[in-house]
């Protein structure tokens, strides 16, 4: 019996992929943005593709402000940029 894999849609490029391969953000009950590196934290999450290229889409076509329906700063946007960058340096 093949495992069902659960499939999530890039907030960037709007690409369907394993959740596995995709980075989740989050909106937690404080309404504060935040990466989610291990995927289990409770809260509104929404995806992205593991690629510098889709956050710049992201932001761009204002992916996560549709997923949380709700504005984003731009400097929650550049605190995700510099998490990600940790995170791809690990």
């Amino acid at each position: 019996m093949n495992k069902k894999v659960p499939m999530r849609q890039c907030v960037g490029c709007g690409e369907m992929k394993s959740k596995k391969e995709m980075m989740r953000i989050l909106k937690t009950a404080e309404g504060d943005i935040v990466l989610d590196v291990t995927g289990k934290k409770n809260g509104r999450g929404a995806y992205l593709c593991q690629s510098e290229e889709c956050l710049k889409k992201a932001r761009k076509n204002r992916g996560v402000e549709r997923s949380f329906k709700m504005s984003i700063p731009s400097e929650v946007y550049d605190n995700l940029e510099k998490e990600f960058a940790n995170s791809e340096e690990e």
